[in-house]
């Protein structure tokens, strides 16, 4: 009996000791160990399931607090309000207390106790599950400021307060509650009517419509085009411009024609020389015609005396003649003809 006695001891101390070491694990690793920090509390308009006293509360994946205290704001904040204010949705809320320690913080000290300028700056808290064992702990954050505004509370909080934010699944539930409202909304009936009446038109115009007049005409004109490709014979143009290239390419390979281009490129030199030698020609061309000028005006000074003299004397010789005509014996008597009378006047 006494041996009994011993063993019954011996399993109950070890059960006690196994308890205990589970409340000590639990005590720590629950974030219990924080000597000390500042209280914080915040609210939720969702569900804090999986949540208890003792969860960690985390600031990036970083343990730096814990959760102190759950409880509904109309129980803690709704005694001293009247039956229409309890009736509003910010008394329909879940508060959360929890403590932050600052040192394990990733903020200095003095921005954690301004937490009015943290808020400013977007610092918000949410709900976050804790891998597949559906536990949940307290999410610390900055987010856009904008876009998840700080809800305002018609009381005044206990602890230093720090607007909340949703959680990424209360985003994604909201998200389809909302696609199922607008699909809510929508007259399936009506839609599926409108459809089936649009196949119907749809099969109608295929058949008679001018949707199958313009199936007919296309397919009249892929026959006719059918029927020009075969008659165009494209087989032999295509040989025939196959031939007319195998002649231009024996034209341009053969030797007499590069000789032709050769020699044509030979009097081109040949032009561009005397082309060269040609302009001193012209020079002196130019030079001798000037020559000439000048040689014909010294002439024609040397010669206009000599034939002014020349016409005076043919003058002369044109009088004596003229003279001996009418009066043939000048030359024997030597004397003047008589003068005529002259009429009276």
């Amino acid at each position: 009996m006494t041996e009994g006695r011993g063993a019954f001891l011996r399993v109950g101390l070890l059960v006690l000791g196994g308890i205990g070491l589970v409340i000590g694990l639990v005590w720590f690793f629950g974030g219990a160990t924080l000597s000390g920090g500042t209280l914080f509390e915040t609210y939720f308009r969702e569900s804090v399931q999986g949540m208890d006293v003792s969860a960690p509360v985390k600031y990036r994946g970083v343990t730096v607090g814990r959760v102190t205290e759950l409880g509904l704001v109309v129980a803690e904040y709704g005694s001293h309000t009247t039956p229409e204010e309890i009736d509003r949705q910010t008394y329909r809320l879940v508060f959360v207390r929890f403590v932050v320690d600052p040192k394990r913080i990733g903020l200095v000290a003095e921005q954690v106790s301004d937490t009015a300028a943290a808020v400013r700056l977007g610092l918000r808290a949410r709900l976050a599950a804790q891998g597949i064992t559906g536990l949940t702990y307290l999410e610390l954050d900055f987010a856009d400021p904008k876009e998840y505004p700080a809800l305002a509370v018609p009381w005044t909080p206990r602890d230093t307060y720090i607007p909340s934010m949703p959680s990424t699944l209360q985003q994604v539930q909201d998200a389809a509650q909302q696609f199922l409202a607008k699909l809510n909304r929508l007259d399936i009936d009506a839609l599926a009517a409108s459809l089936t009446g649009l196949v119907a038109d749809l099969r109608t115009d295929l058949d008679s419509g001018d949707v199958h007049l313009t199936l007919a005409r296309t397919a009249d004109l892929l026959r006719t085009l059918n029927d020009s490709v075969q008659a165009a014979d494209l087989p032999g143009l295509t040989a025939d411009l196959r031939r007319t290239s195998d002649a231009l390419r024996a034209v341009a390979q053969d030797r007499d024609l590069h000789r032709v281009l050769a020699n044509a490129a030979v009097a081109s030199d040949h032009l561009a020389a005397a082309s060269a030698r040609l302009e001193p020609l012209i020079a002196a061309l130019q030079a001798t015609a000037g020559r000439v000028d000048n040689g014909t005006a010294d002439l024609q000074l040397g010669l206009l005396p000599i034939l002014r003299d020349a016409q005076a004397a043919a003058a002369n010789l044109r009088d004596t003649t003229e003279e001996l005509r009418r009066y043939p014996p000048q030359f024997l008597l030597a004397e003047p003809p008589p003068k005529a009378r002259e009429p009276a006047k």
